[in-house]
């Protein structure tokens, strides 16, 4: 460490002087320090880390069926392991072992952080993203539920892996460019470090409550106030006066609605309603809320009305106004059974015969935006990183400009890159062979799924680029289904199978290269970290697909609204979307909807608009050098205030955008040590007490089917706000113009 002034204080850790990381949040919460000497991949980091991942991916994969599905983040487990490890530490022998040279003990001395640290990375594979209800879940599910395929085991668990182990190869190839380079910061992991700080580390006495107090004070405080909306008073939610105002009008409701609406004056008092869709606030930073606050008011406020009330855009008033349903001309709800052979391929004649599809206005206008979305990120990231992506990929790792959180983390052995080309040829040769061995099956071909690979080789580092610096991931899930429903018209499940690997091995690989970034501000060593994953990867894949299969099995009539049981709790709400996204983009196909004739073929410009609009914002960047915020508008995240509408509402946005203003520009700026010591202790402390406390309310009141009717258990009180305007429409509830 010849440039740097480094030395060793009293207690082993290595410290830098005078050197701060350059980003000011990370410089304000990640330690600058690092203790080599602690063990990692001890005993208890394997056990409680496994027995967190399955723990995880078994609830999280029996609750994604549920009619009120649950999702339950690796935050609780990371709360929950800290008094279990401790109580290993205190009980199990220190008695040292030797194996083949190694030596080893069930109890190397304190549980310590990078412990922690490294279980909490296992359990992320148990959630969402990191392998947990996989979209590919999603895929057998639709097959074997829907399509009532005879798909095997073995097709399933090919299908779980790949896709999974495919992400991980990724993230492994894009380590230095989206984990190494500083700028690369990844807002999220900071609520993360905040709270493994809050969790270990002992504070000087000073004014006011510790870390940790301060999480433990939050925790109960979200953990009892949740009950309100979670269960008592639920109309928190969204609390839509506008209705209570006029509740005869149905373009004060249209306007006012939290749930069927714009959600104009609508606001929430529900964390669960602030972070459901674009995560905690309180993470975000500024820049990015701006963007996101333009792109939304612009949609939400402008283009949307304008659209249906001036310009009746796509016969817009014919629909609700904002609703994710498909509709026929005639503003009935589309029903898909009409226009399926028993195969569910298309009945062309029967289709012909019936009609075409309609979209609500705002459904129609998101997707419109999620064309721009996909062409904004690829020209914003090249002409705003391209030099330096170019410069990193014909330059040594060394060159790479460090922090001093990657100065400390040279200490460590480095993963080579071949490690990672091993896992993404051999789950690509893997994938291969499942589109030859189960071709009826997958219905997608070999030569579809090289295209699915080269497309998310394509996207993921220039949305990990934007997910870095901005924690938005502009998603493209649309493009990928938009692209193969043309090229294979009528196949549905080519199209769910051409999602998982173009889109879905995406999502993961961003997962697993946010863990990366947690390994490098917590100084894990490179090894551990990619033992952990892989590890956890596999485990996750394996048990998720066991628990799904197990379920499809064995619950009758599961994922079935229409049949026997219409009030079974096992509806599959979530994968009833991604059925009807099969027959969206996969039956009717893109070309009936967006090609010539085509009732939505002019949102296909948006493709050409988005890929301009960056140009004049990184132009005049260079004309005005000292401009520094001309550089923080960024095209993609304005386009991501309008992203996953619906579902999301505009009130979740709304809501999310005025929290994070309050907390990341008027305290931020105006409190900052505050914002330094709470800031994301509190992000955490909300998100863990409104999961304990869902978890709780699910399995004592609600599974037993303990519900509350009265006034505030009623949503929202808009009834007319679904209701169409276009004379001569009838729906059930609305008056007829």
């Amino acid at each position: 460490m010849d440039a740097e002034k480094a030395h060793n204080d009293n207690n082993g850790h290595v410290e830098h002087e005078h050197e701060r990381c350059p980003v000011e949040e990370v410089a304000l919460v990640v330690p600058e320090t690092d203790d080599p000497s602690l063990p990692v991949m001890t005993f208890r980091a394997w056990f409680l880390g496994l027995s967190s991942c399955i723990l995880l991916i078994f609830l999280n994969t029996f609750f994604t069926y549920r009619t009120q599905p649950l999702t339950i983040s690796a935050i609780l487990m990371q709360i929950a392991v800290l008094p279990i490890g401790k109580f290993m530490a205190r009980t199990l022998p220190t008695t040292s072992h030797r194996l083949m040279g190694w030596e080893w003990s069930l109890n190397p001395g304190p549980f310590n952080i990078k412990e922690h640290v490294i279980i909490t990375i296992f359990a992320n594979c148990g959630v969402a993203y990191g392998g947990g209800d996989a979209y590919s879940i999603g895929a057998i599910t639709v097959m074997k539920a829907y399509y009532k395929q005879s798909l095997s085991f073995i097709c399933g668990l090919f299908i779980v892996l790949t896709t999974q182990i495919l992400g991980y190869g990724w993230a492994g190839i894009l380590r230095r460019y989206l984990v190494d380079p500083v700028d690369m910061w990844w807002p999220s992991n900071l609520a993360q470090v905040s709270l493994f700080r809050a969790l270990h580390e002992k504070e000087h006495k000073s004014k006011g409550l510790t870390r940790m107090q301060f999480f433990l004070v939050a925790l109960g405080a979200s953990f009892l106030y949740y009950a309100l909306p979670g269960y008592l008073f639920p109309i928190l939610t969204f609390f839509s006066w506008v209705c209570w105002a006029w509740p005869n009008s149905i373009t004060a409701q249209q306007v006012g609605s939290g749930y069927h609406g714009l959600g104009v004056g609508a606001f929430t008092l529900d964390w669960a309603g602030i972070s459901a869709y674009h995560g905690s606030p309180l993470v975000a930073p500024w820049s990015s809320i701006l963007n996101v606050g333009v792109g939304f008011i612009m949609f939400i406020y402008i283009i949307v009305p304008v659209c249906y009330w001036r310009f009746n855009t796509f016969d817009a008033r014919k629909f609700p106004i904002f609703s994710n349903q498909l509709f026929t001309s005639a503003g009935q709800k589309y029903d898909t059974t009409k226009i399926l052979t028993p195969r569910f391929d298309l009945d062309i004649n029967a289709y012909n015969n019936y009609g075409k599809l309609y979209l609500s206005p705002l459904f129609a206008l998101s997707i419109g935006s999620g064309f721009a979305r996909f062409t904004a990120t690829l020209t914003h990231v090249a002409l705003f990183n391209g030099r330096d992506i170019w410069r990193q990929t014909w330059s040594a790792v060394k060159t790479v400009k460090l922090d001093i959180h990657g100065k400390l983390m040279q200490r460590y052995k480095q993963v080579p890159e071949w490690w990672f080309y091993v896992l993404l040829v051999g789950s690509v040769a893997m994938s291969l062979l499942m589109s030859f061995v189960w071709k009826e099956s997958v219905q997608l071909p070999w030569w579809g799924m090289l295209f699915a690979f080269a497309m998310a080789f394509i996207v993921t580092l220039p949305i990990g680029v934007i997910q870095a610096t901005t924690n938005q991931q502009p998603g493209y899930d649309i493009i990928g289904q938009f692209i193969i429903g043309y090229i294979l018209p009528g196949k549905p499940i080519a199209n769910l199978i051409f999602k998982i690997y173009g889109r879905i091995s995406t999502v993961h690989a961003l997962s697993f290269l946010a863990d990366l970034k947690l390994g490098h501000y917590m100084k894990i060593p490179p090894r551990c970290m990619y033992t952990a994953q892989l590890v956890g990867t596999v485990v996750a894949g394996v048990v998720n697909l066991g628990v799904a299969w197990w379920m499809l099995e064995s619950i009758q009539d599961i994922c079935d609204i229409e049949g026997d049981h219409p009030n079974s709790p096992w509806t599959c709400p979530k994968y009833r979307v991604t059925f009807d996204a099969s027959v969206i983009w996969g039956l009717i196909g893109p070309k009936r909807l967006f090609g010539a004739g085509g009732m939505y073929r002019n949102l296909v410009w948006l493709f050409l608009i988005g890929a301009v609009l960056p140009v004049p914002v990184w132009a005049m960047s260079k004309i005005f050098p000292n401009k520094k915020w001309i550089p923080l508008i960024n095209i993609p995240v304005i386009s991501y205030g309008f992203a996953g509408m619906p579902p999301a509402t505009p009130t979740n946005i709304a809501s999310w955008l005025v929290t994070g203003t309050i907390f990341n520009y008027f305290v931020f700026n105006y409190h900052k040590r505050w914002w330094q010591k709470y800031n994301y202790v509190l992000s955490a402390a909300l998100d863990a007490g409104t999961a304990f406390m869902g978890v709780l309310l699910f399995f004592a009141l609600q599974n037993a089917g303990h519900d509350l009717k009265w006034w505030g258990t009623e949503v929202d009180h808009c009834p007319l706000a679904s209701c169409p305007t276009a004379p001569g429409i009838i729906a059930k509830g609305c008056p007829v113009f």
